[in-house]
């Protein structure tokens, strides 16, 4: 042993190249403990193990071995990699850590194999070292012996190699966390079999606050909180490995069966590690994350796939429980296919100009005169089909495409005010749909004033739509606020769709609103359902209380009309009095119809009787 080790300890004085080294060891030790074969491999960063030396093993065994991912089932040297513990398969034919790979050793007459990890300064492990034996059997006292002489011979070369190769190093790894990069992590995932079904999963950890942390304390804060929460999912993971694959995202590659076997669980379990606060001196903070996760099935091409189910989970958990945990499954990926062909489809019109502001009138149901219009937003195909956003409506609550459809249908409200105003047209009251989105941002009145360039005319008469359900997230109070501080600008407040969410009718009273529309869905049932009409009769006596004006929506037939009109609803809109129409076609409307034109004739003639006289009477006794 002593010649060895001064053989040893010469070579690298003389600078042999690594492998060289490794070579010189495995044959030593092949010559020591005749019948052995003996393998060095290593592990880089992404988990991902590479032959450095095998001289006795045949090139094609050595090929199933190369750019593996370790593993608890991929081999002693995979299980040993994975583990950091030294691993004995004393009967490879029926040791599960060879489950998925021990047909090729058997047919060489490779019965037994024992592999021991070594591992940096940090407990890394960065390789492996292994004896095949051709008998079913366990290490000798000597072989032992001997095989940790060897561990700290190549110990001290790979230390020295590291030092050498540590540009090379920096490559595969997060200058900030000091985890596994993006390039280590598709690496990886090149070198996982996608053969058994749930041999390994993939989380993606979102973190959710890391812009408000960013924003609100700097980005030295948001720094420090990547680092703690690359730390936490690194201690609870292993020996499973975890990886920085994005600005605020994290994978973590399940190999554990126990880990893979409750998912939900997993999850919750990672979710749990991340929540302690961290502790700033003068704030602290709590780092919050959503996850999505897939875990093999078998019929994938390449691990490329699973991981897209992954993101696709991520993806509908984003949506739907931010926070929380989903599991990928195939419904889910219709679901999201679908969704993103429609965000794709909104994007591409955005970018060519063919999302379009069409307006249905608001009819003021004892007159019949119209007091106002709902724009409404329409999708031009590149063969000229309409397309109206309920047939879009899940690309309308992306992140990313609220706000630009936002901005672009009050873009086109301004100017269509700015040129009926032009014409001679007198302006009305315009609604137009906001999302949760555009009130959360905290730029609305900045983006008010910018596109209505602070005309006062034109933005006392717009009307910004918001559905109840906006009110009842987490940043209500902050919802209602900014809802507040448009009206104090003059603009109107209309709560959309009411009696579709889950508001009750005194949660009218903490809402700050100027009218409320009654979804068509009340509106449906008219005049024959009692309960529907004593419900809208109510929403309207509070309305009154409040001094807010309810308009119904989705009114269809004369009946239903007549039936608002004694229940105490001022407005009403819908295919009784028409759809959604250009804006060309809105100003003949206007001209012809308006209460604010000087030669307008009701929409429809005789549709109520309000305090005895007919709309008829009325429109007779407004134009002489």
């Amino acid at each position: 042993m002593l010649n060895f080790k001064a053989e040893t300890l010469e070579l690298m004085v003389r600078g042999v190249p690594l492998a060289g080294l490794a070579e010189h060891v495995c044959r030593h030790v092949e010559r020591r403990f005749p019948g052995t074969a003996c393998s060095i491999l290593t592990v880089d960063a992404g988990g991902l193990l590479h032959i450095l030396s095998a001289p006795s093993l045949p090139e094609h065994y050595l090929a199933t071995i190369d750019n593996v991912a370790a593993g608890p089932d991929v081999g002693s040297c995979g299980a040993a990699a994975w583990s950091g513990q030294p691993i004995e398969a004393h009967d490879i034919a029926c040791d599960p850590r060879w489950d998925s790979c021990r047909d090729l050793p058997i047919a060489l007459g490779l019965k037994a194999c024992w592999s021991s990890p070594f591992t940096d300064a940090s407990g890394q492990v960065i390789a492996t070292i292994a004896l095949y034996f051709r008998e079913c059997r366990g290490p000798t006292p000597g072989e032992r012996a001997f095989v940790e002489l060897c561990i700290h011979l190549c110990g001290l070369a790979m230390s020295r190699q590291s030092r050498i190769d540590d540009r090379e190093r920096g490559v595969a790894l997060d200058a900030l966390t000091g985890l596994p990069n993006r390039g280590s992590f598709e690496r990886t995932l090149s070198g996982l079999s996608c053969v058994i079904p749930r041999r390994w999963g993939l989380f993606i950890v979102d973190l959710d606050n890391l812009k408000m942390t960013n924003d609100t304390f700097g980005h030295a804060a948001g720094d420090c909180l990547l680092q703690e929460v690359a730390a936490r999912l690194a201690n609870y993971a292993a020996p499973d490995r975890v990886f920085r694959i994005g600005g605020d995202e994290f994978a973590v590659l399940v190999l554990a069966p126990e880990r893979l076997a409750a998912p939900d669980r997993t999850a919750a379990e990672i979710l749990a590690r991340l929540t302690p606060p961290l502790d700033f001196g003068a704030f602290t903070l709590i780092p919050m994350a959503t996850i999505g996760s897939a875990s093999v099935a078998g019929s994938e091409l390449d691990a490329s796939v699973v991981y897209r189910n992954a993101d696709t989970a991520l993806y509908h958990a984003k949506e739907t429980q931010v926070g929380g945990h989903v599991r990928f499954h195939s419904v889910l990926a219709t679901r999201i296919t679908a969704r993103l062909s429609s965000i794709e489809a909104v994007q591409a019109a955005l970018d060519e100009e063919r999302i379009h502001a069409w307006y249905q009138p608001i009819v003021d149901l004892e007159t019949g005169y119209i007091t106002g219009f709902e724009a409404l937003c329409r999708m031009i195909t590149a063969d000229g089909n309409v397309i109206p956003a309920s047939v879009f409506r899940e690309a309308t609550t992306d992140a990313r495409i609220a706000p630009a459809l936002t901005e672009r249908m009050l873009t086109q409200v301004a100017r269509d005010m700015e040129h009926g105003r032009d014409l001679g047209i007198p302006l009305c009251p315009i609604g137009v749909n906001l999302s949760a989105i555009d009130l959360r941002g905290g730029k609305l009145s900045e983006a008010l004033s910018r596109i209505f360039r602070n005309d006062y005319d034109r933005l006392r008469n717009l009307v910004v739509e918001v559905s109840e359900n906006v009110y009842l997230g987490k940043r209500a109070q902050l919802i209602i606020d900014e809802i507040q501080s448009l009206r104090v600008q003059g603009i109107r407040v209309a709560l959309d769709d009411f009696g579709t969410g889950y508001a009750s009718l005194t949660h009218l009273l903490n809402l700050p609103v100027d009218v409320i529309k009654i979804d068509k869905s009340f509106i449906d049932r008219l005049p024959a359902d009692e309960l529907s009409a004593t419900i809208i009769s109510s929403i309207a006596s509070i309305a009154d209380r409040l001094g807010a004006r309810v308009v119904a929506e989705g009114v269809e037939t004369e009946d239903q009309a007549a039936a608002l009109a004694t229940l105490g609803c001022q407005a009403c809109q819908g295919f009784l009095y028409g759809p959604g129409v250009p804006r060309s076609e809105a100003f003949r409307l206007a001209m012809r119809h308006s209460v604010l034109s000087n030669r307008a004739m009701p929409m429809m003639r005789c549709l109520t009787n309000v305090g005895g006289e007919s709309s008829e009477g009325v429109a007779r006794r407004r134009t002489g």
